[in-house]
């Protein structure tokens, strides 16, 4: 184990500090979602490129992830930090550079190469600077941050002059101050070696796990298949119902997805497991019956009620899938098992999001959105079935 030289005490600056550095970087996740629909008419791309694009940074997320999840606990939690800020550095240069699709891959796949290396880091460096409020921390702050940035890039791409590059003036300067506060924090770790040998990839469900792991995953694929249809094609579907086009509609689902989720962790964490995936399993699918409706009648306000629903049934369905199974892998396993429920959650938002793309192509959006909806309700419905048939009598909460 890593040895820390700094007392197990909270450290209230550190906390505050990379709390606002986890909630930058998913920010900048969320900033291109209000951009897309400039992105497609001004490249002429088709709407399966469109999700590729956005997939391309979870696909690229993972991969890195997974290699370098464990990095920190050897080289320390500042340098594996600052990696990532220089490629994020990076991935916003791209993004305002950007003249064509080709662009547009490039910092996305950087973005999610970023991210995926400071996620691990970030999470650590949370529960180094506080036991108690770290983990509650390094859960809101990502939902929260994404649906800030989706609103902010909105509200600059609408109102504010050079629409395709402003924001990312912006996250530059952000990223760049953060570069330099990142010297003035402590470090947790003592560097030691075995740094490369950490970076194999370890993905593995302990079989004492895999009977809940199987009973309540379908609560987060089915949040982060929600998750990533939001990031992806809606902006196209608000401004279908909303019947206009207007940037602000752009990061409207994402943001109000995001904050609701970021609530409803902060809301529901008290609460026991099983009451946080039956409200998850409830709230979810009523969220998108509302969606559905607002779709056929076209109703804006319907709209912004079902994903606010919705999202709170988003949050409660990560953080109940995750809580069920974290505390019953052995100490040893954690790691492994954590990395298989960070690859199921990037595939989840990615791969049924892709397939909507190409949907679309053929279907159109609303008949797309139909039968999506319809998939996820199910998977969600299939947990509150499981949960209610058979008690989870080892889930209580933290």
């Amino acid at each position: 184990m890593p040895s820390s030289t700094a007392p197990a005490m909270s450290r209230p600056r550190e906390l505050v500090f990379y709390t606002l550095v986890l909630m930058a970087f998913l920010a900048a996740s969320g900033v291109p979602t209000p951009l897309y629909q400039l992105y497609q008419s001004s490249w002429d791309f088709s709407t399966s490129m469109l999700t590729l694009v956005f997939a391309s940074y979870l696909f690229a997320l993972l991969l890195t992830l997974l290699f370098t999840g464990a990095l920190s606990d050897y080289l320390g939690r500042r340098p594996v930090i600052a990696a990532g800020l220089v490629i994020e550095l990076a991935s916003m240069g791209c993004f305002l550079m950007a003249s064509d699709l080709g662009w547009l891959f490039a910092a996305r796949i950087l973005q999610g190469m970023a991210t995926g290396v400071v996620t691990s880091a970030l999470s650590a460096a949370l529960m180094d600077s506080d036991h108690q409020r770290g983990p509650v921390m390094a859960s809101v702050a990502p939902m929260i941050g994404m649906g800030l940035g989706a609103l902010g890039a909105s509200v600059l791409v609408a109102g504010a002059p050079w629409p395709m590059r402003l924001v990312y003036v912006v996250m530059l300067v952000i990223f760049a101050w953060q570069v330099l506060g990142l010297g003035r924090m402590s470090e947790s770790v003592t560097r030691r070696p075995g740094a490369l040998a950490s970076m194999t990839p370890r993905a593995r469900v302990p079989a004492v796990v895999l009977p809940t792991f199987v009973r309540t995953m379908p609560a987060n694929v089915a949040a982060w298949a929600l998750g990533g249809f939001s990031l992806s094609l809606g902006p196209a579907l608000a401004e279908q119902v909303a019947g206009f086009h207007s940037a602000l509609m752009g990061g409207l689902p994402a943001c109000i997805l995001s904050v609701m989720g970021g609530i409803s962790v902060w809301r529901f964490r008290r609460f026991t497991i099983r009451t946080i995936l039956l409200l998850s399993s409830t709230l979810l699918p009523a969220g998108l019956v509302l969606v559905l409706i607002s779709v056929h009648l076209h109703s804006l306000a319907l709209l912004i009620i079902g994903y606010s629903v919705a999202g709170l049934g988003f949050g409660s369905g990560f953080m109940g899938a995750l809580r069920a199974v974290m505390p019953l892998a052995p100490a040893g396993e954690r790691s492994s098992l954590m990395a298989v429920f960070y690859v199921v959650s990037y595939l989840s938002a990615s791969l049924p999001a892709l397939a909507a793309g190409v949907a679309t192509q053929r279907l159109g959006l609303e008949a797309t959105v139909y039968v999506y909806g319809a998939f996820v309700m199910a998977l969600s419905l299939s947990v509150l079935i499981s949960v209610l048939r058979r008690p989870m009598t080892t889930c209580t909460a933290a």
